[in-house]
């Protein structure tokens, strides 16, 4: 009766239709946030942290139409991360221009647990570093840039590199179930 009482009190300057039309809670799914770039993230495919090297491939399909489209097709001599390689100084300003129209929209954001844009990507990676060393790999560190694995360190060791590299997949796994 209280509760009736109380809600009856800042009722009375509400229409008619207002008070007759009946309250229906609903889920909704709230929008993503929305990045500074004027296209939707939404349409730019994101990697996974299982993502193979050919579903990457097939992920870039849309990146190099939008490139050919702007005159530079995909080329035998492609770089490691599926980008074309520009020839010489005037291809390569030509290049830029292209990827700067193309790569904000077409090109495969990164794993949620290294992007930058999330806010916990930093937390993944100290994780998997603490994961790696526990699995001995004595050189490794989270970079400067606080997301990705730096192995190795100041002494260059190649143990740490190739068990780092060997290892960190396996890691990167744990610690997103562990995450979950």
């Amino acid at each position: 009766m209280a509760l009736v009482a109380l809600s009856a009190c800042g009722a009375g300057e509400e229409t008619k239709t207002e008070q007759s039309a009946p309250q229906v809670a609903t889920l909704a799914t709230p929008e993503p946030k929305r990045t500074g770039s004027a296209q939707p993230t939404e349409q730019r495919p994101r990697e996974r942290l299982d993502t193979t090297q050919e579903e990457f491939l097939a992920m870039l399909g849309p990146y190099h139409k939008c490139m050919q489209e702007q005159g530079f097709g995909p080329k035998p001599e492609q770089g490691p991360i599926g980008k074309p390689r520009p020839g010489n100084a005037k291809e390569a300003e030509k290049y830029e221009a292209a990827n700067r129209i193309c790569e904000p929209q077409f090109y495969p954001l990164p794993p949620w647990e290294k992007d930058p844009a999330n806010p916990e990507a930093r937390d993944f990676a100290l994780d998997v570093v603490k994961c790696l060393k526990e699995k001995g790999v004595k050189y490794v560190e989270v970079s400067e840039d606080g997301i990705s694995i730096a192995f190795g360190g100041d002494q260059n060791d190649s143990r740490s590199i190739s068990m780092g590299l060997d290892l960190a997949p396996e890691c990167e796994r744990k610690v997103a179930a562990a995450s979950k």
